[in-house]
């Protein structure tokens, strides 16, 4: 497992809005409606790392779940940590579109 180069999180960073890397770790703060919704995703979050077989480092807070990832057995940022990322994203803020014949949720989601 090889760590990705400066340049190499630099072009993934341009197709995950809104992470960014802080000491070490690619992280992203979602905001939620409330505590249910908080459980929801991170449950949610759960499932897909465990899936996966990668697992961030999650806090939780009343109506927000910030998700830490890194690569463990190289205390680093690889190709591991940025295709978590992207599948987190591309599930946790999903929405039936409007032409969809799901309705959605009718109050405010979970957004990043």
């Amino acid at each position: 497992m090889s760590l990705l180069t400066p340049e190499e999180l630099a072009l993934e960073l341009t197709t995950l809005p809104g992470w960014e890397v802080r000491d070490g770790w690619l992280r992203k703060t979602y905001n939620t409606p409330g505590w249910s919704h908080t459980m929801l995703l991170a449950n949610t979050i759960g499932y897909l790392a465990e899936a996966a077989w990668h697992h961030p480092d999650l806090s939780l807070g009343y109506a927000q779940v910030t998700v830490k990832l890194q690569t463990h057995k190289v205390r680093g940022l690889t190709a591991l940590d940025t295709t978590l990322a992207r599948k987190i994203d591309e599930v946790v803020l999903w929405k039936p579109g409007p032409d969809s014949p799901l309705e959605g949720f009718p109050k405010k989601w979970v957004s990043a």
